[in-house]
């Protein structure tokens, strides 16, 4: 029986929306970009449409390898981007639906902390580390993916994980550790105590802040309790009347919104280790935070 083209582009369509979240999510943890994952999404449908999909055995694995591929050539022009940026390059934050935090290991592989490590893998370490250590796919899928052999392909993986465990948080942080460190540095910083910034703050904490050149933002990395704390005290004590910091789910971790005069002006990522915070991280880029406006669903 021949298929007509209305019922192969619905049988393509279906196939697609199933596994749209699954597919932005390998698209987002590979670029740190919301935007740019839509648009890598985009080019996915566009060759999925013209598959015969007779000829495909597994349409998800189809499908990631599309995505993967579109992600890769998305990545290297980035980079690109990246060495023209004005100050740091932060990924785009991500409001993100309650069941991504149900999900520990999804939730991790999102966090800021995590895709800032991502961020010092070349392009198909990445794409391989994301894929087998994420979402679990097997070297031969993998290898199809970002057309090397299997062989390679394994010892890229072994590669991409030594390096992410020397860079990776220490281990596992509770969402609820991460509240308490929030809850005591919002406290801090909304009654201008310095020595409880100083007390939740690690000593060797970094803040990078990422205004793209259009919002005031710090250029370089911050590094250290006190210049930290002295900084944050600084300025936001200036215009804590207009400022409201409230708490939300950004990439699956616990995190703060700061609202000026009512309007979204940062987002403010954390990483802790053993209780005391050891990355800030302050999205004001207004490019960069068109996806807090609705929360966006992950999927592994």
């Amino acid at each position: 029986m021949e298929i007509t083209r209305t019922e192969h582009t619905d049988d393509a369509t279906e196939a697609f929306v199933a596994h749209r979240n699954l597919l932005f999510t390998v698209a987002y943890e590979m670029l740190g970009s919301a935007a740019d994952a839509e648009d890598v999404l985009q080019e996915t449908w566009l060759r999925w449409a013209g598959v015969d999909l007779e000829t495909v055995r597994d349409r998800r694995a189809y499908l990631v390898r599309i995505t993967t591929r579109q992600a890769l050539s998305r990545l290297r022009t980035l980079g690109r981007r990246k060495e023209s940026y004005v100050g740091s390059w932060l990924p785009e934050p991500l409001l993100t639906a309650p069941d991504v935090a149900e999900d520990a290991e999804l939730a991790d592989s999102v966090s800021m902390a995590m895709l800032l490590v991502l961020e010092t893998l070349a392009p198909t370490e990445r794409a391989v580390f994301v894929l087998r250590e994420v979402f679990g796919l097997a070297y031969d899928e993998i290898a199809e993916a970002v057309d090397r052999r299997p062989a390679a392909v394994r010892q890229i993986a072994h590669r991409a994980r030594a390096h992410v465990a020397a860079r990776r948080p220490c281990g596992p942080v509770s969402p609820a550790e991460t509240r308490d460190a929030l809850d005591a540095f919002r406290r801090a910083v909304e009654t201008g105590d310095l020595q409880g910034l100083l007390d939740v703050l690690a000593p060797d904490v970094v803040l990078l802040g990422d205004g793209g050149g259009v919002k005031q933002a710090v250029l370089r990395p911050i590094v250290g309790a006190d210049k930290v704390a002295r900084l944050l005290q600084g300025g936001l004590g200036r215009i804590t009347a207009e400022v409201a910091l409230r708490p939300a789910e950004v990439n699956g971790r616990p995190a703060l919104i700061a609202r000026l005069d009512g309007a979204l002006d940062t987002v403010l990522a954390v990483r802790v280790d053993d209780g005391l915070i050891t990355g800030l991280y302050a999205v004001r880029n207004p490019e960069k935070l068109s996806y807090m406006r609705r929360e966006t669903s992950l999927r592994r």
